[in-house]
């Protein structure tokens, strides 16, 4: 099996490390925004090909016609839909060994709940543009899929925490803030978590839809409390959500209040995450520093 992946960041190198550890995978490339990463990266991968979503790129479509037989999707959709789609559907339809799309999206595609459980069956009533452009694309690749005759798992991923990115680096630098809105939770999900999820899903050729959440929805001022202690640090006082200065962004966060169920994934690979709660993701975390 060769895969290609449409989007280089943290949660996809990560899941390369998983695809390569398992032994099931030859070739892996994907594509970079910047020819900096691209040379960083090139000693690492296949192929790293030039993608920004603005235009095709020029090595992408030759990349996947090079024998690849799964490609994850880990480019943010836009007010005109998938760039991935838009630029590179054709060079898709010339992947003769395709067998297999995985794309990531997100928990926002669900809207508020008032902090109640839901799972994959939950209505989509997203609360953001962000959100919005996710349920389009899902269906676009729901859509692509079944077209061309592939198997196709989503997963929507809850907030993605890992090493070099936590709350103990924003503890560090001084900028962490313990936020209080009375009654709000945040599913989260370990990096690490992900990747494995993907290279089963992968290695099973999964169809469906997932989510990808944690077992232990929680505060986000618990969070950084937990994560505070960890280090021997004070924990931030309390800031009332009411009077707390935030961008438009962060803000809508807090628009979403749910409690996101993972059983669904878990029972299609036979599985228990790895770091089901932010106590254990945060203590590998600090483990993987040391």
């Amino acid at each position: 099996m060769n895969a290609f992946f449409f989007g280089l960041g943290f949660s996809a190198q990560s899941a390369v490390r998983f695809m390569r550890e398992s032994g099931d995978f030859g070739a892996i490339s994907g594509t970079v925004r910047h020819a900096e990463k691209a040379n960083r990266l090139a000693d690492c991968y296949h192929l790293v090909p030039l993608f920004d979503g603005t235009a095709p790129g020029a090595a992408v479509g030759p990349a996947l016609r090079s024998g690849i037989t799964h490609v994850v999707l880990s480019i943010a959709p836009d007010a005109d839909g998938d760039p991935v789609l838009r630029h590179h559907r054709a060079d898709l339809d010339a992947a003769e060994d395709l067998q297999w799309l995985c794309y990531y999206s997100t928990v926002g595609v669900y809207g508020d709940f008032g902090g109640a459980w839901i799972d994959e069956s939950a209505p989509l009533v997203p609360r953001n543009m962000r959100s919005d452009y996710r349920v389009l694309a899902e269906q676009q690749w729901r859509d692509y899929a079944a077209a061309r005759g592939v198997p196709l798992a989503i997963l929507r991923l809850a907030g993605i925490y890992g090493p070099g990115r936590s709350g103990f680096d924003k503890l560090r630098e001084g900028t962490a803030r313990r936020i209080v809105k009375p009654g709000q939770v945040f599913n989260r999900i370990h990096v690490e978590d992900i990747a494995r999820v993907t290279a089963l899903a992968a290695r099973q050729r999964l169809a469906g839809t997932f989510n990808l959440a944690d077992d232990e929805p929680a505060p986000p001022q618990d969070v950084i409390a937990h994560a505070a202690g960890l280090i021997g640090m004070d924990a931030p006082p309390d800031l009332p959500f009411e009077t707390a200065e935030m961008t438009p962004m962060q803000k809508s966060f807090y628009r979403d209040n749910k409690r996101v169920s993972n059983k669904a994934i878990k029972a299609a690979l036979g599985i228990e995450l790895l770091y089901p709660t932010y106590r254990q993701g945060l203590a590998q975390v600090l483990e993987s520093e040391q």
